[in-house]
């Protein structure tokens, strides 16, 4: 299990999150950022820090929310597993079904 972060991230990322995280896991998309779910320790230091409450353990998330613990496994699906999102800076794509995602103002 990891941490997952939810749509209330999406066109409003903050990074607080990024700045707390002790294993360098948070990777930051055009729209959201993504929490790498092999690489994350589980610590919840990124859950507590967030302004938005977009931050969930994955068994915690609201039914609405689950399908982003898949949207976070295809986002690393395709970018793979870096071993640090501060060397990977903005990945520059989102997963399809973020990039699809209404905007929000």
């Amino acid at each position: 299990m990891a941490y997952v972060i939810a749509s209330a991230c999406i066109d409003k990322k903050d990074r607080a999150c990024v700045d707390e995280c002790p294993v360098d896991c948070i990777y930051e998309g055009d729209r959201t950022l993504y929490i790498d779910p092999e690489e994350c320790v589980d610590c919840g230091a990124c859950e507590v820090v967030c302004p938005r409450e977009a931050i969930f353990y994955e068994d915690d998330l609201p039914q609405d929310e689950t399908v982003f613990a898949d949207v976070a496994v295809q986002f690393f699906a395709k970018a793979g597993h870096l071993g640090g999102a501060s060397r990977a800076g903005v990945l520059g794509y989102d997963e399809p079904r973020v990039e699809a995602w209404p905007a929000v103002d």
